[in-house]
């Protein structure tokens, strides 16, 4: 292995560039070390005389013919490419473009010794090149501007921000020593900058935003320790706000008017004036209205773009109560105020409002009107003076008054007095819902513009007793002994003029007949003793309740009977009803023919129980009445069938030649068993031609049967007692009902025979 040598460096004559030699030393051993070992080159940057010789290299090993060099590296054969060169002949390293060390600090070179051949001569070695620094680049402020804050009534040395700066020099170097330093204007000395750190900080107490806002300051940095190069930066320095200006008012008194009857408006406005920071919170004032407001009629607030603040109504206002007000107000920031502040905090001062007088509307004091009329009033039946009141009393103005709604036409009223009266008769009570009947009123004053009131009247039209009370019914059926009948009656009158009825027989009738009280509107007729039987004609007097009460006459025909034991009538006589019963022949023949309709209809009753009674015997009995008594009786009959009535024919069976085959269009016979949704079995078509083709044909039936999917399967319960509806029998559970009905009529077991009569004469009775 190549040891070290040393290589001496030397200037042959000024002009000439440094030659390196390469010597030969021996170690202890006696062997000789070959490599190269060259120590660093320095170039300055920004060299303008270009080529310039860095340095020449030379190697021991001297050729016929002369030795190649060559270098390679970063700046000859790598970017930046062409920085360098070398004189292959002489070993002469040129520098060919001015240097910046900003950008290379340093290139690392291999040079090379080669031999014509170009075999190496020597082991390639390294050549460092280092570009030395000049000053040649300024310090610059990270920022053109620097912005910074500073609160008013700050104490000196108070903190306010840090400037810096960079310098692209070598750091090592003076190139790179920085001074900070404050250029102007001249304040005072308010601020001070350290020069090694760039720190602001101030310099006196004082500070006052609305003297100075902001202050704008130069700052420089130079390098070389402030000898140097220098640039230039600015700082802004903005002086925040206090609260210690409190709001004023710009008068002493203000004045505004206010309009009648109106609220939600706004009336004026108090102007403020604060030297604190526009729209920050030392700034906005908070206004108050402490006196002349007692009913809260108005109210204050902020203008947060000008903080002025704004009057306005919540209530309206009446000219004629009171036309003038006194506010004091007062105002005040929504901050609090600081100690050092030279003034108060809150401020006074007077607003003065007058109270327009406006038009207003006429209004009736009593709204909605009750009162009454009696139906039946004449026209020209006066009701009320309506009368509505104008708050306008300094104005005197003339109210005028017309009928917004009048349905009925019954009314009218007067357009000078207000007087309400009646055009026409008064119509009934019941004509009106409840009785009540409502009227609309307009009453107009003549300002500018017209304004107008609507009143309502509610009028109650008053019932009077005009109708006597109506008897219902005037015919009826009453038995000759113990007979009882419920007399009520009806009127066309409303309470107080109807109920309670009064009910009076003539002296005349009180020897046989008697009327007891029930209730208000029912009386009960009865007989004292045994009457005779017939049509009586009984005179009744009925009067109301009302006053004068009203009393009608009317005549209660009454057809007297003779009654069987369960209180019906035996014979019926008819009502004949005269005309002394005040009936017309129109409701006479209503009457008929309720009659004659009433007696079809217990026929047609009467003939359907009948049947059902026959039908009801024949099914129990099950057959003729001899049954019932000379012959034995047939029990057996289960009635209704069975479900499967198809069978087969045993002599079309035995004979089939006999017999032509089934058609095929025929339809073939249904199973009431199964679902009408499965398909039809195919079943054998024709029966088969000889007797010993039975088994065969009963098979193939078998076979399809098995197969047919409407078939239930083998475990499924089959119902073979249902015996149909209508069943001419009818059900036993019938027997049960029936005899637990007590209203039941047993007299058809008088029909039965005489086997029955004693069961007969049980329930009979």
């Amino acid at each position: 292995m190549w040891g070290s040598v040393d290589v001496c460096c030397s200037e042959e004559v000024h002009s000439s560039p440094p030659v390196l030699h390469l010597k030969q030393q021996k170690d202890g051993t006696g062997r000789v070390k070959r490599a190269w070992v060259i120590p660093p080159i320095s170039v300055s940057e920004n060299h303008k005389r270009l080529p310039h010789v860095l340095v020449q290299i030379k190697s021991d090993k001297q050729q016929p013919g002369g030795v190649i060099y060559s270098i390679k590296g970063p700046g000859v054969d790598e970017d930046p490419k062409g920085v360098f060169s070398i004189d292959k002949r002489n070993g002469k390293v040129y520098l060919n473009t001015v240097l910046d060390r900003e950008k290379n600090d340093r290139f690392r070179l291999r040079a090379f010794a080669l031999d014509l051949s170009g075999v190496p001569l020597e082991d390639p070695t390294d050549l460092e090149i280092l570009v030395m620094d000049q000053n040649d680049n300024r310090p610059l402020f990270r920022q053109a501007v620097f912005a910074g804050h500073v609160v008013e009534e700050a104490p000196p040395g108070t903190y306010v921000m840090t400037v810096e700066a960079t310098d692209a020099d070598d750091p090592e170097t003076d190139n790179a020593a920085l001074r900070y330093s404050i250029l102007g204007p001249e304040m005072g000395d308010v601020f001070t900058i350290d020069e090694l750190s760039g720190e602001i900080q101030t310099a006196r107490a004082g500070f006052d935003r609305e003297v100075v806002g902001i202050y704008n300051l130069t700052l420089q940095v130079a390098d070389m320790s402030g000898e140097g190069l220098a640039t230039t930066a600015t700082a802004v320095i903005y002086v925040d706000d206090i609260n210690d200006n409190p709001p004023e008012f710009t008068e002493k008194e203000f004045s505004m008017e206010a309009p009648e009857n109106k609220q939600g408006v706004v009336i004026g406005r108090v102007l403020v004036q604060d030297k604190d920071l526009p729209g920050s919170s030392n700034w906005l004032a908070k206004f108050t209205i402490l006196e002349g407001d007692p009913n809260g009629a108005f109210a204050i607030h902020t203008d947060p773009l000008t903080n002025d603040g704004v009057i306005s109504l919540v209530k309206a206002l009446n000219h004629e109560e009171r036309d003038r007000f006194q506010l004091l107000v007062s105002v005040q920031n929504q901050s609090p105020l600081e100690l050092s502040a030279p003034k108060a905090a809150r401020a006074l001062t007077t607003v003065r409002v007058h109270v327009l007088d406006a038009n207003e509307a006429p209004f009736f004091r009593e709204n909605p009107w009750r009162g009454s009329v009696n139906e039946g009033a004449p026209p020209g039946t006066e009701i009320t003076l309506y009368r509505a009141s104008d708050p306008d009393t300094l104005q005197g103005q003339q109210l005028r008054y017309f009928q917004a709604s009048d349905l009925a036409s019954w009314l009218q009223v007067d357009p000078d007095s207000s007087l309400v009266q009646t055009r026409q008769t008064v119509p009934p009570r019941s004509t009106f819902p409840g009785g009540w009947y409502t009227l609309q009123i307009l009453a107009s004053d003549n300002g500018n513009p017209s304004l107008t009131a609507t009143g309502t009247l509610s009028i109650e039209v008053l019932e009077v007793n005009d109708h006597a009370p109506l008897l219902l019914p005037v015919t009826s059926e009453l038995c000759s002994q113990g007979g009882r009948l419920v007399l009520s009656a009806t009127d066309d009158d409303l309470a107080p003029h109807a109920e309670p009825f009064h009910f009076r027989l003539s002296p005349d009738m009180a020897q046989n007949w008697t009327l007891g009280h029930i209730n208000d509107t029912h009386a009960l007729l009865q007989t004292e003793g045994e009457v005779d039987v017939g049509l009586h004609v009984l005179p009744l007097l009925i009067s109301d309740s009302g006053t004068p009460p009203q009393v009608r006459e009317q005549l209660l025909n009454v057809s007297v009977c003779a009654c069987d034991k369960w209180g019906s009538c035996q014979a019926h006589v008819a009502a004949v009803v005269g005309a002394v019963a005040g009936l017309s022949f129109g409701a006479l023949m209503i009457i008929l023919s309720c009659t004659i309709l009433l007696l079809l209809l217990a026929l047609l009753v009467a003939a359907l129980e009948h049947s059902r009674r026959q039908a009801f015997h024949k099914g129990l009995l099950g057959g003729s009445q001899d049954d019932l008594r000379d012959n034995i009786v047939n029990y057996n009959e289960q009635g209704g069938g069975e479900e499967d009535q198809d069978a087969y024919d045993l002599n079309q069976l035995r004979n089939p030649d006999l017999f032509p085959p089934p058609s095929l269009r025929s339809k073939p016979p249904h199973r009431r068993d199964a679902p009408y949704s499965y398909g039809l079995p195919q079943y054998p078509r024709r029966l088969p031609a000889c007797p010993s083709d039975i088994e065969d044909f009963i098979n193939e039936g078998l076979e399809a049967a098995d197969s047919d999917p409407s078939v239930p399967p083998y475990d499924t319960a089959l119902i073979y007692d249902y015996e149909g509806e209508g069943s001419a029998g009818g059900s036993l559970s019938s027997i049960l009902s029936s005899l637990a009905d007590e209203d039941q009529d047993y007299d058809y077991l008088n029909e039965w025979g005489p086997r029955f009569r004693r069961l007969a004469e049980l329930y009979g009775q």
